[in-house]
Formats: C-alpha cells, structure tokens, sequence
C-alpha cells in the first residue's frame, strides 16, 4: 500500500503545480492569492505564513518567500470567502443585483510584504483613473486586514493616500483609534486601552499586584505594556520585570531573549502571575525553554506552573502548549474578542470537505496547505481533505471569525446602500471613498444584531474571559468563564460549573510581601517597588481597617480611642459618679439619712418648743439650723449623676449659702456666751445693746449670698469633659477656683470665730453647756475642710465629687451629732431634767462652785458677786424667763456682805445681791 500512497502523492503534487503555473502565467509575478470575480471587489490580507526569509541579502528589490504556514491565518481567510459567499446569496445584494468579490494576500506577518500586497490593492485603483481603463481589473473598494497592529499601522497610512477603508479584524494598537493620522481605518474590535483594563482589573479582583510582563518589540507589544504599566499603577498593581521579545520569530536574537526570560521567570518565584502579549510561537518557545531550564538545574518541572494572563494574541491558541501539558504550564486565563455563533462556517468547511479540490483553484493557500499536510502524512485524497478540514476546525479561533463576519457584513451593507442610488455594475462608478463616508456614517446588521463604529472607528463589544481546560491529557478546550463589558468595567461570570475554575485561581498569591491585615500599615523602603514592603503596627489612636493599607487612619481622640496595632477605634468609656456606683449608693444613704434626722428633730423641737431645753438650744435659731442641714444635705445629693450645667452651679451655692446659715446661728450661740461671761462688766451694757441675732445672721448669710451672685454672674460653674486617654470623665468645672475658695474660706473665718468664743466658754453648767459642743463640732469642721484642700487639688478622677459630697457629710453630722443629739435625748430619755426646777438647781450649784474659795477675800468676793451677777442677768438673752426659773429664795438678803459670809460656815459662799436677783 506505500507504493500507492507515494503514488497519489505524486499526483496531487503534480496537479498542484500545474495549477499553480497556470495561475502564475495568468497572474505573471503576482504572489499567492485567492481569489473570486465580482461586481465589487474586497480585498484581504491575512498572515498565512508566520514569517519571511530573511536569508537573501541582496541589495536589489525582490520578494522574500513566506516560511511557516499558519493554519489559523487561512482560517481567517476562509472566514472572510465564506462571508462574502454568504452575503451574495442575501437579498441586501440580490437586490441591487451584485455581487462581491475578494482578493486576498498574504501578509506573511512581515510588514515589508503587506505593504506590496497593499500595493497590489491601490494599483488596480489608479488604474481606472487613467484614459485607457480597458485592461484593468476590477478596484479594491475596502481591505479586510491586516492581523497585526504593526501591520495594520503601516497599510492603513498607504491606504489612506486614497482613503479606502480598511477594517482589521485583530489589530488592538491604541495608535489606530486617532483618526487624525488613520482616518480610513476601522475595526470590528475594542482597542488594547479596554483589554488592558481588563487585565488590570481581573489582577485586582484576585489581589495580585506583583506580577511580570512578556509582549513583543512592535506597535502592538508597546502600546499594549504602556497601557497596562499606566493601569496597573493605578490600582496598586507593581510590574516585577518587563521581557520584551523580538517582533520576528525568526529574528537572531530571539534565541537568547527568550532564554534570558526563562531564566527572570525562574529568579522570581514570587511572581507566580505573568501578563503575555507575544505571539503563539514566542510562547511556545518560552514554555520549552522554561521546561528545559528547570530540568537542567533538576528542579519539578511543577516549579515552573504560574498563572498566566493571556492576550488575544494567543489566547485561543493551544498549540503554544507544545510536548507540554496543562498541568505543567499552570492556569492560562485568556481575553479573546467576543465570539458570536460560528455554525455558518462549520458547515463551510464540512462543504469543502466533501467538495475536494474543487474550491481550491482560485485559492493557492489551500493548494499550499494540502501539499504541505499531504508531505507529512501521505494520506489518500479523501483522508486528506478529512484530515485538512479537522486541522482546520483545531484552529478556528471564535472571536476572531466573528470579527472578519462582521467586517464583511459592514462593507456588504455600505456598497448596497451607494449601489441603490447607482449601477454599480460598470467598474469606476463607486469610489472608495464613498463606502468609507457611508461605513462611518451608518449602522450595518448580522444575524439580527446592530452594531455602529464609534467616533474612533472601532466596535467595542468588550471581551470574553477563557479559560484552558485539559481533557484526556491533551486537548486543551478554552471555556468561557465570564465577560468583561468595558463600559462598566465588569466582570458577568457565567455558570457554577466554568466559574469554579475561577475559584481555583484565589489560592494563588502573587505579592512581593504578604498583605499587611487590619490593624498594620505598609512601609516601602526607599527606592523599592511600591508593592514590596514591611507590615507595621499601628500606633496608639490610629487605625486600619483593612488589609494593604498605605497609612493607618486617625481615630477622633475627642470620643475613640485604639491601642496599638488596632483595626478600629473604641469608643471611650463615659465615667461620672453614677447613682450605681457602690460608693454614691453609700453617701445617699447617709445623705437621705441626715435629711430624715433633720426633719425629726426639727419635728421633735417644735413640739417641745417651751422646754428649757429647747429654749435653751436657741428657740427659733436651732429650726434655722436644722433647715439650713438639710438644705446641706440635698446640696450633697447633687454631687452624684451625670453632671449638667443646673447642676453644676447649684451644688456649691446651695451648698456655701446653707452652711453659711447654719455656721451663722452658731455664731450667734457663741456670742451669747461671751456677752454672759467672758467680757468686762463695764462693756456689758453696751455690747448687748449692740447684739442683734437676727440681724448678725442675715449679715452674714447676706455676703456668703453675694460672693456666689457674683460668682454665678461672672464665672459660674459649668459642665465639661476631662478627655483621658481612653476614658471620657464628665464632671463639673468650678468656674472661678477663686470665688470656690473664697465662699469656702467665709465659711472657715466663721467657724473658727465660733471656735474661738466657744472655747473661751466651755466650763458653762453640764446639761446646758453648748460651748462645749460648739468647740468640738467647729473642729471636726475645719479639720475636716483642713484635709479636703489638699486632697482636692491633687485627686482627679470620678470620685472626685465624692471627696466634697463626704466632708460636707462629716461638717453635716458633726453639727447635728455635737448641737441637737444631746438635746434630743435629755428630751426623750432624761425628762426630769428637761424642768424648771432642774434648770434652777443646776444654776444654783454652778453658781455656788463658782464662789466657793477657802481663801477668798473680801475683794475677791466682790468681784464674784459682779460675776455672779452677770451670769444670772444674762441668761435673759437665752430667752428663759427669770421669774419662773429662779425665786428669791435661792439668795439670801443681807444686810452686810459680812453677815452673809457668815452664813456658809462649809465654805459655800452666797452671793449678796443690793437688788433683788430676776433670772
């Protein structure tokens, strides 16, 4: 059976060069083409080959053969015979009865050689314009092409000279939307500034930002590393290295770049995501390299699995992959133009599988692909033509047969609409130009789809996101896991079963550091990448919420607070001597306490208001006192709660002005006392003319009440906040320190006046003697107060109302305890000295002690009848009447001071009175 095979081999080689000389001779030195007779003729330049040779060096003009066949370039080009055949058979050109046909070029992927084919193009343009048209052929209205950017670049400025529109199906360069420079040229897809931004978003989403760059020296791999360096920046996204390969795969140096990439690639194990923009064979020759390097150093060729981002370039090309396996190259995730339905052109191909050599004539790209796949397989006709169309179908590229559809599809809607108004028939009638300004200014329709070119020539329908698939091993399938709309800048991800691929992609990490969490801020080290650095603590009051952040925030010290290292403020706590606390619970207590004893004593000496007792303790004065201790009291039931500015100025006043009562009416006691006692006989008369208690008291209570007017007019007390460090201490501020001491002090001067006098008095009868309680509660006040000075100006903190509300506590039961106990239990429990006739005899055994001397002289006994005297006259201020307390009876009537000394032979001594004695 060989024979055989070598037989039909030679046949068709020899078939093939027969019809390849036959359309040499027709032709004459034109390159390879194919083509198809029409009223209006399109012309097409595809990259059948992946490059030239660039071996012959002469200096004179020649054609430089194309080398490497490219399967995926012829099937851009049947895409476009299988559209232009399409749209003759609609009604949109039946009905203007024309036809289209194509011319399509090779463009080698060189631009030296897409720039003769475009030649080719505008020569047959010029030609109609001379005087002898007769032998021309039909003009080149519109060219679908090129692939490449870099070639586009360079046709679209020879196409412009004669402004026929050019509309590429894969060319991305930025450069191309400024119509300022290409006015005819047009796209079916979005530039590179959307793809990029695709890319730069997708690498966000997954919180990569240390990532690599491979592209190509051309228009397209520079424009498409400016746009992403320029996005990626702005989302936090650093570049770690940048390889950038020769445009030429079969350049000299593409050798030693490539292995010099393999070998950055491996030195950055932290760059674990690389963003392509080369071509198919620039990455199948890194993946073989990357490969042969890790198995040099005897690494796991698993080492070498990175992510990969790749760009419509080679995203749809599996063959990249090589001897390699999926499992060993990694994830690719590829952006690739959005694909429409490609059922039309699978049944193309079916058709030329069963139509054999048929279609071939006119299409020398078809013969070559034969002659070539039939070199390396030496199959039977219908087995190669099988095996053709299979190779073919491995090779179809959604996206980019979508694209050249619609780019037909636009050219075939623009000639109808000229051709309507016009016979389009005869060659020259329609001018490039005129389908350009009709392309531009109108929409154009496939499979019941509308699309328009934008102000910059291109349709941006945004992309689909891929993502490679292994299956039994080898066959890589490229699922569509999500589409990217740029107007949004989105992401739309398609169902549970394909996204789950996407869900394995979050397990990778591709940072130069690791993410600084909450509560740590990012430190770059000068002249680092923005992206490498060390993660710091937060300090005391500031904040970070999130993870990567560049500074932490500032917590609002008034109110929040943070220790260090915090991912939030914490709000300070507000702290004032609360009704819960144990302590104020305690000091109410006291304070209710004190108000319920004053109110039944108060009951209690109203009721027995006519008992010696009673009227002895000050009559109406001792109600002012006890009105004035509650009055304290409830003054010290506002040092507790929340503060507020009521509050704040009652206290204290409530507070100086009821003491300031109280201390008054003590004064006025002990006054009493010193005018019966302690002063000369001969300044009786006059001081007790001069003493008015009612009037002494409100003097006094009068200038405590106009230093706190005063304090209250000009500096009053108020309510403010103590801000510490993670407490919030609401209290109240004295206002004037000044004035708070000045009533404080009034007070004290007081008191110790009342001291003073009730000292000088203390050997008074036992069960009516006050001085000596007097003497004993003034002390315990300024003791008290004595203490609580210091202890103020250097306490702070929420117990600080309690330092005051206790001395006012103290100042409160020290009077009642020294000035009304007593009293209240002679009254309740020691009634029989609570009558007159007790009041009298303890006045005369007090006055008997007083003049009983062994010793005493005559002198002597006349100065103590004066004393005597005195203490019996001035009881009358204490408000007991005299004739009801003391008879005549208790002092003898003498007639000589002689006689009455005689009296007492036991040394009691009588006082003789001139007058008789009223009590």
């Amino acid at each position: 059976m060989a024979w055989i095979a070598r037989l039909i081999y030679l046949y068709i080689t020899l078939f093939f060069t027969i019809l390849q000389g036959g359309h040499a001779t027709e032709k004459g030195s034109r390159a390879p083409s194919a083509t198809a007779p029409g009223d209006i003729i399109i012309g097409g330049i595809f990259p059948i080959h992946e490059d030239v040779d660039k071996e012959n060096k002469s200096f004179a003009p020649h054609l430089q053969p194309c080398v490497r066949f490219q399967e995926r370039g012829l099937v851009r080009a049947l895409a476009m015979i299988n559209a232009i055949e399409v749209m003759n058979k609609s009604p949109l050109l039946t009905e203007v009865n024309i036809t289209l046909g194509y011319w399509i070029l090779d463009s080698c992927s060189d631009v030296s050689t897409a720039l003769r084919a475009t030649a080719d193009f505008t020569q047959q343009t010029d030609c109609h314009k001379g005087s002898d048209s007769s032998t021309c052929g039909q003009p080149v209205m519109a060219v679908i092409g090129a692939s490449n950017s870099e070639t586009s670049i360079a046709i679209a400025r020879q196409l412009t000279l004669k402004m026929i529109p050019q509309i590429s199906y894969s060319s991305t360069a930025d450069i191309l939307s400024d119509k300022n420079r290409f006015p005819a040229f047009m796209r079916t897809i979005p530039n590179d500034e959307h793809q990029t931004a695709a890319m730069v978003s997708l690498l966000s989403t997954y919180g990569w930002n240390w990532v690599g760059i491979v592209t190509t020296d051309g228009s397209y791999g520079r424009s498409a590393l400016d746009h992403f360096v320029s996005k990626a920046s702005e989302k936090g996204i650093c570049v770690a290295f940048k390889s950038i390969l020769p445009e030429s795969v079969t350049s000299q140096d593409v050798h030693s770049v490539i292995t010099q990439t393999a070998k950055t690639i491996q030195d950055n194990p932290k760059v674990q995501v690389i963003v392509s923009f080369a071509k198919p064979t620039h990455m199948m020759y890194l993946y073989q390299e990357i490969k042969n390097q890790m198995l040099t150093v005897g690494q796991n060729i698993g080492s070498m699995r990175r992510v990969w981002v790749a760009s419509d370039s080679w995203s749809s090309s599996g063959s990249v992959k090589g001897n390699l396996t999926l499992e060993d190259i990694g994830h690719v995730v590829g952006f690739t133009f959005r694909r429409g339905s490609v059922s039309s052109f699978l049944k193309y191909l079916s058709m030329l599988e069963a139509a054999g050599h048929e279609y071939t004539v006119n299409n020398s790209f078809m013969q070559d692909f034969y002659m070539q796949l039939n070199k390396n397989t030496g199959s039977g006709e219908t087995e190669l033509m099988s095996e053709a169309v299979n190779t073919l179908r491995e090779n179809i590229q959604a996206g980019t047969v979508f694209s050249v559809e619609m780019a037909v599809s636009a050219i075939a809607q623009a000639v109808a609409s000229v051709c309507r108004r016009r016979d389009c028939k005869k060659a020259g009638t329609m001018q490039p130009w005129e389908v350009l300004r009709t392309l531009w200014m109108q929409e154009f329709k496939l499979r019941e789809e509308i699309y328009k070119f934008d102000s910059r020539g291109d349709l941006n329908l945004g992309y689909d996101v891929t993502m490679w698939r292994s299956v039994r091993g080898n066959i890589h399938v490229h699922d569509v896991v999500a589409e990217y709309h740029p107007q949004d800048n989105n992401f739309v991800h398609n169902n549970y079963s394909t996204n789950r691929h996407l869900q394995d992609l979050r397990h990778i990490i591709s940072k130069c550091s690791n993410s600084c969490v909450a509560g740590e801020f990012k430190k770059t080290a000068e002249g680092q990448h923005t992206c490498c650095y060390e993660c710091i603590n937060c300090t005391e009051n500031y904040y970070s919420n999130s993870t990567d952040m560049d500074q932490c925030l500032s917590c609002d010290t008034n109110t929040e607070w943070s220790p260090k290292g915090s991912s939030s403020c914490i709000p300070k706590v507000l702290l004032f001597f609360s009704w819960q606390d144990g302590f104020a619970v305690v000091l109410l207590t006291f304070s209710a306490v004190g108000i319920l004893l004053a109110l039944l004593v108060s009951a209690l000496f109203l009721h027995q208001r006519d008992t010696p007792v009673v009227k002895a303790a000050g009559g109406p004065l001792s109600q002012a006192m006890l009105f004035s201790l509650v009055i304290s009291f409830i003054s010290a039931i506002l040092f507790v709660g929340r503060p507020n500015s009521f509050q704040c100025k009652a206290r204290q006043v409530l507070f100086g002005i009821s003491f300031t009562l109280c201390v008054s009416c003590i004064l006025v006691k002990t006054l009493q006392i010193q005018l019966a006692f302690q002063f000369d006989p001969r300044l009786q008369e006059i001081l007790r003319r001069l003493y008015q208690p009612y009037a002494i008291v409100a003097v006094c209570v009068a200038l405590q009440a106009a230093t706190c007017i005063c304090w209250l007019v000009l500096e009053s007390p108020f309510k403010h906040i103590i801000r510490n460090p993670t407490t919030l201490l609401e209290d109240c501020h004295e206002g004037s320190y000044l004035a708070f001491g000045v009533m404080l002090g009034y007070i004290a001067v007081l008191a110790f006046v009342c001291f003073v006098c009730a000292f000088k008095g203390r050997k008074l009868p036992q069960q009516y003697n006050e001085a000596k309680f007097i003497t004993f509660s003034m002390l315990l006040y300024l003791i008290s107060w004595l203490l609580f000075v210091p202890v103020y100006v250097t306490t702070s903190g929420v117990y600080l109302p309690a330092v005051e509300m206790v001395v006012i506590l103290i100042s409160n039961y020290g009077i009642l305890s020294c000035h009304f106990f007593p009293k209240c239990y002679i009254i309740l429990f020691k009634k029989d000295q609570n009558t007159k006739s007790a009041f009298r005899k303890n006045l005369y055994e007090y006055s008997s002690k007083t003049t009983d001397s062994p010793s005493v002289s005559e002198s002597s006994a006349s100065g103590q009848q004066s004393s005597s005297q005195h203490y019996i006259n001035s009881f009358s201020v204490f408000s007991v009447p005299a004739a009801n307390l003391l008879t005549a009876a208790v002092v003898r009537h003498c007639t000589d001071q002689t006689d009455c000394l005689s009296l007492h032979k036991s040394s009691v001594r009588h006082h003789c009175l001139r007058r008789r004695a009223s009590i």
